[in-house]
């Protein structure tokens, strides 16, 4: 298969994907497309950038009419996603109108909106609120698809799509797309889908394109060696990964301080801000998003060069997330893991999970203390050193007598 006119799409459709510059499907696409056209159900496992969104896209296109009420809806873990998403199904219609449903902004425009569309993209609990107020009809959807499911599993979704599902009406097809397959994504497919088509399409990172490394490094000192990695590594665009919000607020204080270009998200932020952050991230060439997996879930972002782990998530699974920004499309690719002791049990379960990883642990390099927000005085503080760490032994200990980052 070699281009999109192999396809059975409508002229429309056909038109569209030509003008949008589609010629090569990715592998997603072409193995579930013919499947979602003949109005088969799908558990599809792949990876964000794999190309889902116009694979599920395409389908739900084809298969709408104009002024038929909402007749697909699409759900995803989060306002990010269903803002990327709805782009990128409208671009591929003329006349439908496909419209984005999420929490954190007002209720009211969507009341109006709810009546117009027929296309739904949406995050669950505000999709849920919506039915329970008696706003949107359901009563005409004939496709619903579970984008990224295991991350709305891991957000707490699960029950609220499975309220959802069950008002839609039966007969439906049912498209579920996940990077992963956890017991209760597997028994919400049992469940919910029709005797479905399982097709698989994870490889997006090039393993031979990617590097992984890991540094121990003592509390005190991490910070500064990731404002010197930072400032050193020859990176193009960069993702920080914290475990929490209050993470993420100091790494990213601290490396503004030290004239680092950085931006922040995380689900404390308003949707405004939010949208306003990944805005200012997209459009640089060179810079990191300091960010928690939650509001990084669903986001595609291009040109990612290096992946840093400031803490280790808790699961192996989240871990395969985050290197999945990487090393794409034939580019390389570089993960950095910084472990202090309160990592090492995370790390353990990572290795377990995927000992097919090759991990390396490098020496420490010889970087300077730098200022740092003092996250004991709710980051308002800052303290100076002139700390300049040893290059370090074999174990990669890194000596050092300071006493903060």
């Amino acid at each position: 298969m070699n281009n999109f006119d192999i396809f059975n799409f409508n002229n429309s459709l056909k038109s569209r994907i030509n003008s949008l510059g589609f010629e090569k499907p990715t592998l997603i696409q072409e193995k579930s497309i013919p499947l979602i056209l003949e109005g088969k159900d799908v558990i599809g496992l792949s990876a964000t950038g794999s190309g889902k969104t116009i694979a599920f896209g395409s389908g739900a296109v084809q298969k709408s009419v104009r002024g038929g009420g909402v007749q697909v809806l699409i759900l995803t873990p989060t306002r990010e996603l269903a803002e990327q998403v709805k782009v990128s199904i409208a671009q591929l219609s003329n006349d439908l109108k496909v419209i984005a449903v999420y929490g954190g902004v007002s209720i009211n425009p969507q009341f109006d909106d709810l009546k117009k569309a027929e296309i739904v993209v949406a995050t669950p609990g505000r999709f849920k609120d919506h039915l329970e107020r008696g706003s949107v009809d359901t009563s005409n959807i004939k496709m619903a698809v579970l984008d990224e499911a295991d991350r709305m599993l891991d957000m707490g979704f699960i029950d609220d799509i499975e309220d959802i599902l069950k008002q839609i009406p039966g007969g439906r097809q049912t498209l579920l797309f996940s990077a992963t397959i956890p017991p209760p994504i597997e028994k919400l497919a049992n469940k919910y889908l029709d005797n479905p088509s399982k097709v698989v399409a994870t490889r997006m990172v090039d393993p031979s394109k990617l590097r992984q490394v890991y540094y121990n490094v003592r509390p005190n000192q991490k910070l500064s060696l990731l404002v010197h990695l930072l400032k050193n590594d020859e990176s193009d665009l960069s993702m920080v990964f914290c475990n929490t919000r209050r993470s993420v607020d100091m790494v990213t204080q601290t490396l503004k301080i030290n004239k680092v270009s950085c931006t922040a998200i995380h689900g404390g932020f308003t949707q405004n801000k939010r949208s306003k952050s990944l805005e200012m991230f997209n459009d640089r060439v060179k810079g990191a998003l300091i960010c928690t997996d939650v509001a990084a879930r669903g986001l595609d972002i291009d040109s990612v060069s290096h992946v840093y782990n400031f803490e280790l998530p808790p699961d192996s699974n989240s871990y395969v997330h985050r290197i999945g920004r990487t090393a794409r499309a034939g580019k390389e690719g570089l993960v950095v893991n910084l472990l202090d002791d309160r990592d090492h049990e995370n790390f353990g379960r990572i290795e377990q999970g995927h000992s097919e990883y090759n991990i390396e642990r490098v020496d420490l390099p010889s970087f300077e203390r730098v200022k740092v927000v003092n996250p004991n005085s709710r980051f308002g503080g800052r303290s100076r050193g002139g700390f300049r760490g040893r290059r370090s032994g074999g174990k990669g200990s890194g000596r050092s007598s300071g006493r903060s980052s």
